[in-house]
């Protein structure tokens, strides 16, 4: 029975007296030898001891991502060891019993390679037996060259699936398969989320190889300038302490309202319950929601910041006593996205909003039904929160309502039921009975939140845009009294209606 093994091998971050005995003994010991890309100084060993190997450099030139050339090596390895090496790969090689075959890899095979991920998973399953053998990775090189301690906090990312998320200004952090230019500038991109663009990093070509090392210290925006990138290349982020780039991490917020609460912290902080700022969760809100009506973006950045502090006081005060922390409110919230959105992470699909509602709205129903919250309510209008605006309520408890059927059919019957209500309020006014009034009042407001659901428009923005109408005319007219050297008391109403309709035209 044929031998099926492949031994995986490291040649080292690039110089040629950096590579192992081991591995070197391996290699001139080898059947077959593959190695993943020619572009390697140690390859000059291999030349000046003729020794022959097939290379997969023209898979990177034939496929269209690097995932695919990844698939494509790790499926030829897996062909040669089992059947014998393939003529498209080697035709000098010949098929014999003994089917091992040597991978060679830059650096280490464990650091940065996919390819020997691949192998890792597919090789048992395939009945081939994989050794790995390792060798100096670039790692080593860096942290030497530029005088890198990893204990102080350290991180290895892949510039090709670099994600700004994955960014610590505490860390150092060195960014590999810097290939091109192209990639270069996904990394500026993802850097520039965390950091100022005159931020110095540094590039590393061939780093610990003689008489080619070259260590360049650029800002950000210039990272995709012509940089010499290649196969030997690398970004250093260098870690920093400075409170500008901490301000900007989620972790640095929550140590902040930490502090805040803690033995050391602020006196009022520390005395607040959830009950003695409740009150500050409404206003913020409100404020947020000002800005939002102004369009003012720099309100907005200040008040949803202060919107996030309430929310960060309460999720303390909780992970005080050991029930949740803001964490788990995080991982909550993606959760329920993530459930409630099956046409983005499931298998469902949505042709619009109307449909992605009905799928948020099945999933929502879904969830209440698996966590058991339905059987506890007893009637359809619970779980609105009573502390909702009147308004804001009275258009929840309609659309629960009409969810059964409890609504008209069209939009006729529900303006007769406004005139109703109206000529209601007048007789009572007539009357003279102040509270039937105000209850009156309350049947014709709710009536008109009924109407504002049949024409799609949501009863708190229609009532929001014309108290800013109201406030903005008030102040033209304000300003006119300026102008003409009045005041209230030195005009009629039929001056400030004159005012007001031209606030209208404006």
């Amino acid at each position: 029975m044929a031998k099926l093994s492949i031994v995986i091998v490291g040649l080292g971050s690039g110089d040629p007296d950096q590579i192992t005995l081991g591995v070197w003994r391996r290699i001139q010991s080898a059947k077959r030898v593959f190695v993943r890309t020619e572009k390697h100084p140690v390859m000059a060993l291999l030349h000046e001891h003729e020794i022959s190997y097939s290379t997969f450099d023209h898979l990177y030139d034939q496929l269209e991502s690097f995932p695919e050339v990844y698939e494509a090596i790790a499926s030829t390895l897996l062909d040669a060891a089992i059947n014998g090496v393939s003529n498209e790969v080697s035709n000098s090689a010949k098929v014999s019993d003994d089917h091992t075959i040597l991978y060679a890899v830059p650096g280490h095979p464990m650091v940065a390679e996919r390819t020997v991920q691949l192998l890792r998973e597919r090789c048992k399953d395939a009945g081939v037996e994989l050794q790995i053998i390792g060798g100096e990775s670039f790692l080593d090189a860096a942290f030497t060259s530029l005088g890198i301690d990893p204990i102080e906090g350290f991180a290895l990312l892949d510039a090709a699936e670099l994600q700004a998320s994955q960014l610590g200004p505490q860390l150092h952090t060195l960014i590999g398969q810097v290939y091109d230019v192209f990639t270069a500038s996904d990394v500026k991109l993802a850097l520039m989320e965390r950091y100022p663009e005159d931020y110095e990093v540094i590039i590393g070509h061939a780093l610990g190889v003689k008489g080619e090392e070259q260590i360049l210290r650029v800002p950000i925006y210039e990272l995709d300038r012509d940089q010499g990138y290649g196969n030997l290349s690398l970004i250093y982020v260098p870690r920093s302490e400075d409170p500008a780039l901490r301000n900007r991490t989620f972790d640095r917020l929550h140590e902040i309202v930490a502090t805040l609460r803690g033995p050391e912290g602020c006196p009022w902080d520390q005395e607040q319950t959830h009950s003695s700022i409740r009150k500050n969760f409404i206003e913020e809100l409100y404020e947020a929601l000002e800005a939002l009506d102004n369009d003012d973006p720099d309100g907005m950045q200040e008040e949803f910041g202060d919107i996030i502090l309430q929310v960060m006081l309460h999720s303390q005060m909780e992970e005080e006593i050991g029930t949740f922390s803001v964490y788990d409110v995080i991982g909550t919230l993606n959760e329920k996205l993530i459930f409630r959105h099956p046409h983005v992470f499931g298998e469902q699909s949505a042709g619009n909003a109307h449909e992605a509602l009905n799928n948020w709205e099945s999933m929502k129903a879904e969830e209440k039904r698996l966590k058991g919250t339905d059987a506890s309510r007893k009637s359809l209008l619970d779980g609105i929160p009573q502390d909702l605006p009147a308004l804001m309520k009275a258009y929840k408890l309609q659309k629960k309502a009409a969810k059964v059927g409890f609504d008209w059919d069209n939009l006729e019957p529900v303006l007769a039921k406004i005139e109703e209500e109206l000529r209601e309020l007048r007789e009572v006014i007539a009357s003279g009975d102040v509270e039937k009034q105000a209850d009156e009042l309350g049947d014709l407001l709710f009536a008109v939140v009924n109407a504002s659901r049949f024409i799609d428009a949501d009863p708190e923005e229609a009532l929001s845009r014309t108290n800013r109408k109201f406030k903005s005319r008030f102040q033209y007219i304000e300003e006119q009294l300026r102008i003409n050297g009045k005041t209230f008391d030195q005009t009629d109403l039929l001056e400030m209606d004159r005012w007001w309709e031209e606030a209208k035209r404006l």
